[in-house]
């Protein structure tokens, strides 16, 4: 029923597909909101080893979403997903202050890469609800996002536990993919 619906509304209103990487370091976050987005709760998860893809239907997009492991070493294969990528989901985890220079560099080496100049760009600050969280400003400045010039990026204080901020960033996210500019 839920698919007849889906078809149904996207025939009246339209559709649009937007492939979506999600990265981040590993335990950052990425898989636990896949599954809160797709699924709308929390669930078990172990390390990505490899990727996780899933289809997120969300105000009319149809959200191809690739969940890209993050460790050390499965860090230099992401870029065999970049064709053809419209928009990054990089995760943070704003209590992970100890790694968060790593973060930051591994994220402008992303927004390097040729195959990626048109993807728009948002950033889940994650963890919120765990004390000693970095908040939104602080991880604004640890990643130097003044820098971003070229793109259109935001970035979002989230709880994937909690599901809090993940809806509000997946809004900037499907406007600004639906008015083209990105």
């Amino acid at each position: 029923m839920g698919i007849l619906f889906t078809k149904m509304f996207s025939s009246v209103f339209g559709n649009k597909e937007a492939r979506i990487l999600v990265l981040g370091l590993d335990n950052a976050g990425k898989t636990t909101i896949l599954y809160r987005l797709q699924m709308g709760e929390v669930v078990s998860t172990i390390p990505t080893i490899g990727f996780n893809v899933e289809t997120v239907q969300y105000n009319n997009i149809k959200f191809q979403v690739w969940d890209l492991g993050g460790q050390t070493s499965i860090r230099p294969y992401w870029r065999c997903y970049f064709p053809n990528t419209q928009a990054i989901i990089y995760v943070i985890d704003s209590s992970d202050t100890d790694r968060i220079a790593i973060a930051k560099e591994e994220f402008h080496a992303i927004l390097e890469e040729d195959e990626l100049k048109g993807a728009v760009v948002l950033i889940f600050a994650n963890k919120q609800d765990l004390p000693g969280a970095l908040d939104d400003a602080a991880v604004t400045e640890a990643l130097e996002l003044h820098k971003i010039k070229s793109r259109q990026w935001a970035i979002f204080k989230a709880s994937a536990i909690k599901g809090e901020g993940l809806f509000e960033g997946l809004d900037w996210l499907s406007n600004t993919l639906k008015s083209g500019s990105g």
